[in-house]
């Protein structure tokens, strides 16, 4: 294994995995044995080491999501000993390394717990709520032509600075599942603020706050309480700021749109 360390000493884990067979299913914690797992593994490396155990035994895997494994993509959404994505701040779980744990520890692996993100199969859930959140924030109708020149529409740094820090957002879900609310504000806050505060996103500002946040509420996530815990557990950093900047831009559309909805 690239960057190993030869002298880390192998460890012997109990994990305590949640299993449910589909969506429809009653689920459960059951325990395993790794065994040999070395400091160096990722997270979901160890878990590769349990399915490939259990294929053995005759058993089937655990599924959980996974895709680029380089903490980009999101989807490598675990709850993992009460946390989301883990003990290490600023990490998602395909980034955790087995180093952070010690040989002989319990480790709970829950999928993300929220009414809009149902349970597909043991660990795997459907966060296609946020899909259908930015689907209703619609597009941006500013024609481009060509190829624009970078300093075409002047920016001042402080601004494209904040937008491209809300346009960090990875989608993982974590503070949804961090929140005592289930509340999904930071990721639509994030999605809101990266258009709201470029100029190229004015044009339908209004409309797209609007009907994000009531497709938000239409999926059954929670409100907020602005507790914190959604941005302490972000694996990327997204700003508390960006949730004041939504409240400013809905109640802005709202004292000047005929939907009274």
């Amino acid at each position: 294994m690239a960057g190993s360390n030869p002298n880390a000493k192998p460890m012997n884990l109990t994990l305590k995995v949640w299993r449910q067979k589909n969506r429809n299913a009653q689920g459960g914690i059951v325990d395993y044995q790794v065994k040999d797992i070395s400091p160096d593994m990722s997270f979901l490396e160890m878990l590769d080491v349990l399915n490939e155990d259990l294929l053995r035994q005759g058993e089937e895997p655990v599924a959980f999501d996974h895709d680029c494994r380089e903490g980009i993509c999101g989807s490598c959404n675990l709850f993992i000993n009460g946390r989301a994505h883990g003990p290490e701040p600023g990490t998602t779980t395909c980034q955790l390394h087995m180093r952070k744990f010690n040989d002989g520890d319990t480790i709970t692996i829950e999928p993300w717990r929220a009414n809009a993100f149902p349970v597909n199969k043991d660990l795997s859930v459907d966060r296609s709520a946020f899909d259908r959140i930015i689907q209703a924030g619609g597009y941006i109708s500013v024609n481009t032509g060509g190829t624009p020149d970078a300093n075409e529409i002047p920016i001042p740094k402080d601004i494209a600075d904040r937008a491209f820090e809300a346009a960090t957002c990875i989608a993982c879900g974590a503070c949804v599942a961090s929140c005592k609310n289930a509340s999904a504000m930071l990721f639509v806050s994030a999605k809101v603020s990266q258009l709201a505060l470029l100029p190229q996103g004015h044009v339908e500002r209004k409309s797209r706050v609007e009907n994000m946040v009531a497709q938000m509420d239409k999926e059954g996530f929670g409100a907020c309480t602005n507790i914190g815990s959604c941005a302490a557990e972000c694996p990327v950093g997204i700003s508390l700021e960006n949730i004041a900047i939504l409240n400013r831009e809905f109640l802005s559309a709202k004292a000047t749109s005929n939907n009274l909805a």
